[in-house]
């Protein structure tokens, strides 16, 4: 299949016979056998253009060719008016502070010129795309829900563990008041990990009885949390990190009795929380009470 273009002034009549689109048309590709073969429903041809800023109108055809080099009638006649003044490609930064608890934030570099050169930057906002691990390319809908305005944006809907890569695109006017997206942006891989502990516990309470303290808190909020550590001192003034450890395993429920008191002494007690990733809380406020 041969692939044919015009290049015309946009006011130029639009009515144009197969005679004149022959004489005065390009033969600018080709698409082989091996590629109508191996290919789907749909065939696609890439014209890379260079318009130089001019205002145009491009007039496409195709036609087969047999191999004896016999041609057929040309197609239907589709006509684009490519808008010149297209953004340059942002650059994607590595800022190194992507990764927070709760986003992904990505930034790049405004375009300073137009795909021919021009300013002032012909720039309406930007597109964000993410690729998964099963994507060689990005897909058709931005993870922006509008055009992002700054050069800034915080991916707020992902998981730890897993592998990202992220392109931007500048979006400029079109013809006709279209929106037309630049190229891809370079390309950055972001693996974010879980480095982020969670809350203290809070809420804690103890209540007292013959042989036994029984401690009480609230749950943490975090979706992630695997339990609780449960310390205890009689001494409130030790480091905290010399205080004893009452639970070996982690603690799954939001209360705990300790049994291994004596009447009439007191006892100071501190929480903390495990997330899934094996990240500790700092430790929560100290609580106290006396065995009755």
């Amino acid at each position: 299949i041969d692939v044919y273009r015009l290049a015309e002034k946009p006011g130029a009549p639009l009515p144009l016979t197969e005679d004149e689109f022959a004489a005065r048309s390009t033969l600018i590709g080709s698409v082989t056998y091996d590629q109508i073969k191996n290919a789907g429903e749909n065939l696609t041809y890439i014209d890379k253009l260079e318009l130089a800023g001019e205002p145009t109108r491009l007039r496409y055809a195709v036609r087969y060719v047999n191999s004896s080099g016999q041609r057929a009638a040309f197609s239907n006649f589709l006509l684009i008016e490519p808008a010149a003044r297209i953004a340059q490609s942002p650059t994607l930064l590595s800022t190194g502070n992507e990764v927070k608890e709760d986003a992904i934030t990505i930034t790049w570099q405004a375009p300073t010129a137009n795909i021919d050169g021009s300013t002032p930057v012909n720039v309406l906002g930007y597109n964000v795309y993410r690729l998964d691990e099963s994507q060689s390319q990005p897909g058709q809908t931005p993870i922006n829900s509008g055009l992002v305005s700054g050069t800034q944006y915080s991916d707020k809907n992902f998981k730890f563990g897993a592998n990202y890569r992220y392109v931007v695109r500048a979006v400029s006017l079109g013809t006709e008041g279209a929106q037309v997206e630049s190229l891809n942006s370079n390309l950055i891989s972001i693996s974010p990990k879980d480095i982020f502990p969670p809350a203290p516990p809070s809420g804690i309470s103890i209540a007292p009885a013959p042989g036994r303290l029984s401690i009480f808190f609230a749950a943490n909020k975090e979706s992630d949390i695997a339990g609780y550590y449960v310390f205890r001192s009689t001494d409130p003034n030790l480091p905290k990190e010399s205080w004893t450890k009452l639970n070996q395993t982690l603690l799954t429920r939001t209360t705990f009795q300790d049994e291994r008191v004596e009447p009439g002494k007191k006892y100071y007690y501190y929480l903390t929380a495990v997330d899934t990733s094996g990240n500790q809380s700092f430790p929560s406020e100290v609580v106290s009470e006396t065995v009755p």
